[in-house]
């Protein structure tokens, strides 16, 4: 299981310069919502041999300081309920604001470990003026740039020692597991409703394998996997569920811990901006996936040019990776149900899939002979043998050659769509790696 990190803050402290620092890029996830931008960030950490999942939200867009700090409260309740370890980024050369101290007295009364991060000192006499964040009562506070690096390798050895070591129950290793998930109100908890009703056959249910996913095992009508649930089981009080952020890092919970996710559309809205941060999500994990468009009892129309529309819209949205299985479905009618975890089943099979060497270079080797990479600059790249890697997440390929430095992107594509084509790998990412003969 993989911790958390949050990053909460008042809007304009550097929280999405921190972000890009950490995790070492300038990749964000970008939603549009009515009437506001919000900037949604989720991405990996690797440090000291460890890797963690970090979030941030951007600054608020509104229209008074009354409704900004109420959003900005809204985030820091989501991140208590969530993150195993939040950052609470300040600006030094602002100091404290009284918004700083309300966040601070939500922190203060969550008991989860929280480090204060003074950001935007860029020398030492800066560094000096973090003194005053003692006064939060939130411990030491970490004088960093997020903009030049400094002080962030210190933080992130703190983030480290902060982590839970507790050992936890696992599911057995050996059974699929499969997450349910989706923006708000698409229909998660109708799904696992539909499935484990009244009649249901479970064998186990292991809680608390991570703080906010309930493994249950289904095993009924000659399948045997691990529902991952994270429909309707966060308390609501203190939390909006319209909140985007909120369904976003409860995804990312379920998300890495499956082997298969399956993300609900609503049938009713359409594609939504959150839909595509939640599937780049899946596919930065590396998961299966299965997309289901719940609520197709509710479309009028439904012929097969309307599901081919439909389906066109979705590949366009989620490209450029397009070999997923679609199923149009209904948890209230419970119409297709057992045909969403059979798919979800196949793509788990996929996954494991292994071509044996000799059938991929039979297959392979010829294609690139009759299409070769193309030459640059005037050299030729020539490409002698392929082989599957062992032991990989995802079926991962070399293909061993004179030139790997010369091979782009739209090759490596050429490549990949060549073996979808004789090889069925519908649902799950595979990995295409050229390297030195």
């Amino acid at each position: 299981m993989q911790n958390i990190v949050a990053i909460v803050g008042r809007p304009n402290v550097g929280k999405s310069t921190l972000f890009n620092r950490l995790t070492q890029t300038r990749r964000a996830i970008v939603s549009e919502a009515a009437g506001t931008t919000r900037d949604r960030q989720y991405g990996k950490v690797q440090w000291g041999g460890q890797e963690f999942s970090i979030v941030d939200t951007g600054g608020w867009v509104v229209n008074s300081d009354d409704v900004m700090e109420d959003e900005i409260n809204k985030q820091v309740r989501v991140a208590i309920e969530e993150a195993d370890v939040i950052l609470f980024v300040v600006d030094v050369t602002n100091g404290l604001t009284d918004l700083d101290n309300g966040v601070a007295s939500i922190l203060r009364k969550s008991g989860k470990p929280v480090i204060v991060v003074s950001n935007k000192a860029d020398n030492f006499e800066l560094g000096h003026q973090s003194a005053e964040f003692y006064s939060l009562g939130l411990g030491d506070p970490f004088s960093v740039s997020a903009v030049n690096g400094l002080g962030t390798g210190d933080l992130l050895d703190r983030i480290l020692s902060l982590f839970s070591k507790q050992s936890e129950e696992e599911p057995l290793a050996d059974i699929p597991k499969f997450a349910v998930v989706g923006r708000p109100n698409a229909g998660k908890s109708s799904i696992i409703n539909a499935l484990m009703g009244e009649d249901r056959n479970i064998v186990t249910d292991i809680a608390g394998t991570t703080r906010d996913s309930i493994y249950t095992r289904y095993n009924k009508f000659g399948m045997d996997f691990y529902l991952i649930d994270t429909a309707g089981i966060r308390k609501k009080s203190k939390v909006t569920e319209e909140l985007e952020y909120f369904s976003v890092i409860r995804s990312i919970r379920a998300i890495e811990n499956a082997d298969v996710s399956i993300l609900l559309l609503d049938a009713t809205r359409g594609i939504e901006s959150q839909d595509l941060s939640i599937f780049s999500i899946i596919q930065k994990n590396r998961n299966g996936v299965v997309v289901l468009v719940n609520k197709w009892d509710l479309v009028e129309e439904k012929d097969n040019i309307v599901i081919k529309t439909f389906e066109n819209a979705i590949r366009n949205r989620f490209a450029p990776f397009t070999d997923f299985p679609i199923i149009f479905g209904s948890a209230l009618t419970k119409q297709r149900i057992l045909k969403v975890m059979d798919t979800a089943k196949m793509v788990y099979q996929n996954k494991q899939r292994r071509v044996p060497t000799h059938k991929l270079n039979e297959v392979m080797l010829p294609i690139i002979e009759q299409t070769p990479p193309p030459s640059n600059k005037g050299k030729y790249i020539k490409i002698k043998y392929v082989t599957q890697l062992p032991n990989t997440s995802v079926p991962s390929f070399v293909f061993f050659c004179n030139l790997p430095q010369w091979v782009k992107e739209p090759y490596r594509r050429f490549i990949e769509n060549r073996m979808r084509e004789n090889w069925d790998f519908t649902g799950t990412p595979i990995n295409i790696f050229f390297r030195e003969k």
